[in-house]
């Protein structure tokens, strides 16, 4: 209860100290507390409109405009200088002006940029006007730009505007001076590639590099020592194992310091660049299974699209498709939806579609993402060189008439470390050893047996690693053909479009597959009505008659249709007596001349004894008068 007796005396002496200030003010200020201060008397604002007028919207646009250009003068060293550079520049790049003018602008522009080019490159504005220069000038004007800008050639790789005139300087330079830009980036490669505009210079150079020379950037990326000493490194070799086997560097200290190099370019996404593919084409040539699995996880994603646009990007991206689990197959489908067109008539891409089809098991996704993007563009795919060949590869699995040697070699190859094939031969090469026995003089070697002990299971029996998918390969190319849809839309195209189709150079080939329900008879029975169509459709065709007005050269002319038919007859029998009964019953003698003397004769040469009996009693008689021809049949030419 202390403080409540406490609180009348802090009363009271609040009361004297009022009392206390009160009697210090005067008597004439008792009445009022407030202090009030004296005002001024304010300036009529009359008489400040009368002397100023109000500013235009044009003027005033015109001091913000002078007052920037005055803050730009304090801030850039060489303002006045790229005002002039670029008024010169708007006059000299028209496309009206003439040569001799607009050399003269460039000059003129040369002149007073001489000794300041590597200062002003980087602006926005002077980088375009020295691209333009760089572009019109003559050859010795172009040398001396070069000979400044040599020693700043670095720095300028890191800057956004400048880039595009080191860019510009590399496709205009010669031989000679290539080579120099080229020897002044060792030591500079992977700081450059981890940068995203300094890595733009790096692919430039390694683009115009010749083969010697991108080795040495190469090498670079590999090793430590191969960047200190690249000059005891052969020619000849140009594969990393071929390299490390000739100098003796270890794979450990190659695989770690190959990681250091590409772990962070990953982590930033720069991955569009065909010099960073051949890196870790190479690296999975020497990296265990952990790091291999690793890199795998990280492109297995939309990252993938931006990296299968170069040759080596396309086996990467295979390899991914090939050895990832089924979460990260999904992942990279996902990734390219949106893409599915522009990556199947990419030259490259188109093969990571292909591998897609013939490896992936979840055929429901593939139908989702994969198929619904082809069927609209079906005849566009048809008539292109790219985009037929994931239709062919379903309809005829890695035929060596539709791929190259090296595409094929591309979708078989492995990872050594990954590869199951690989791993079964490592493990029965320890499983026998040889044992010497004998005298000095002479010493036998003889296979022991030993008893597999199996330490490692898991690389061997690992599900996530299988090269191809479980499902019946069958299987999976009828419900990718049949069950979505996409042979029915393919057949229908091709009935459509039939003239233009077989007269092409690479839809003859998608006509002749689906025509013969492609391997393994993949289209029948499902389909056997449409392909009657297309076979009556075909037959229709090479029943016109001949006509000399007529625009299109006629399929039994053409050298690429009637190649087509020829082929459709050895190797289709229903076809061959549809186009006997509708085209040439009664009708031989006319067309034995020309392409069309070699369709004929295919009705002979049939491995079928019904198109040959079909044929026969017309035919013979042409033979006999040497009219016709008769070509080896396929069982006499292979005997």
């Amino acid at each position: 209860m202390a403080p409540k007796k406490q609180q009348p005396q802090e009363l009271d002496t609040k009361k004297r100290k009022r009392t206390n200030t009160e009697s210090h003010k005067s008597p004439s200020n008792s009445k009022s507390t407030k202090f009030v201060p004296s005002k001024k008397p304010k300036p009529h604002s009359d008489d400040k409109d009368k002397n100023k007028t109000p500013l235009t919207g044009r003027e005033r646009r015109q001091n913000a405009k002078e007052l920037a250009e005055a803050r730009k003068k304090k801030r850039k060293r060489h303002f006045t200088l790229e005002q002039d550079l670029a008024r010169l520049w708007e006059k000299m790049r028209r496309h009206e002006i003439a040569k001799d003018e607009r050399s003269k602008l460039v000059t003129e522009a040369l002149t007073k940029m001489k000794g300041k080019i590597h200062e002003i490159a980087g602006s926005h504005v002077t980088s375009r006007v020295l691209q333009t220069c760089v572009k019109h000038c003559s050859q010795a004007e172009r040398d001396e730009v070069f000979e400044e800008l040599r020693p700043h050639f670095l720095t300028l790789a890191y800057n956004a505007y400048a880039v595009h005139l080191v860019k510009k300087m590399l496709d205009n330079a010669s031989k000679k001076q290539l080579t120099g830009f080229i020897d002044n980036l060792r030591g500079h490669v992977a700081p450059l590639l981890r940068h995203m505009v300094g890595s733009v210079v790096v692919e430039h150079a390694y683009e115009l590099a010749s083969a010697a020379q991108k080795q040495g950037l190469l090498l670079e990326l590999y090793s430590t020592e191969l960047q200190l000493f690249k000059d005891l490194v052969p020619k000849k070799e140009t594969r990393l194992l071929d390299v490390m086997s000739k100098l003796g560097l270890q794979k450990g200290s190659v695989s770690r310091h190959m990681s250091s190099v590409i772990q962070p370019i990953l982590e930033k996404g720069i991955v569009d660049h065909s010099i960073l593919h051949r890196v870790l084409l190479e690296y999975f040539s020497i990296a265990d299974k952990t790091s291999v699995t690793d890199i795998i996880q990280q492109l297995s994603s939309p990252l993938l699209v931006r990296i299968i646009g170069t040759k080596d990007g396309a086996k990467i991206g295979t390899f991914c498709v090939k050895y990832g689990s089924a979460k990260e197959r999904k992942k990279i489908i996902k990734g390219l939806k949106g893409h599915i067109g522009k990556t199947a008539y990419h030259q490259y891409g188109c093969m990571v579609l292909v591998s897609i089809l013939s490896v992936v098991d979840d055929t429901k996704l593939i139908t989702k993402v994969i198929i619904r993007e082809l069927q609209p563009i079906l005849k566009e795919l048809v008539f292109d060189k790219n985009g037929r060949r994931p239709l062919l590869q379903l309809l005829h699995p890695n035929c060596s008439r539709y791929f190259s040697p090296d595409e094929l070699a591309s979708m078989n190859s492995s990872i050594p470390c990954l590869s199951l094939k690989d791993q079964s031969e490592a493990s029965s090469q320890t499983e026998t050893s040889k044992v010497s026995i004998g005298d000095n003089d002479s010493k036998e070697d003889i296979k022991v047996k030993v008893p597999e002990v199996n330490e490692d299971k898991t690389s061997v029996d690992d599900t996530d690693l299988a090269e191809g998918g479980k499902k019946d390969p069958f299987v999976r190319r009828q419900e990718l053909l049949i069950n979505s849809g996409l042979a029915e839309g393919l057949l229908d195209v091709c009935i459509e479009n039939v003239g233009e189709l077989i007269r092409s150079n690479f839809g003859k080939e998608v006509v002749y597959e689906v025509a013969t329900g492609g391997f393994g008879g993949i289209l029948h029975p499902t389909l056997d009505d449409k392909i009657n169509s297309l076979h009556k459709a075909i037959a229709s065709l090479a029943a016109l008659p001949k006509s000399e007005d007529s625009q299109e050269e006629h399929v039994l002319l053409n050298f690429f249709s009637s190649r087509t038919i020829r082929k459709l007859i050895l190797d289709c029998p229903n076809f061959a007596s549809i186009l006997w009964e509708e085209a040439f019953k009664g009708k031989s003698e006319l067309w034995s001349h020309g392409h069309s003397c070699k369709v004929i004769a295919a009705f002979l040469e049939s491995s079928d004894s019904k198109v040959q009996k079909l044929a026969k009693k017309e035919l013979q008689p042409l033979i006999d008068n040497g009219t016709l021809k008769k070509q080896k049949s396929r069982e006499e030419a292979t005997q």
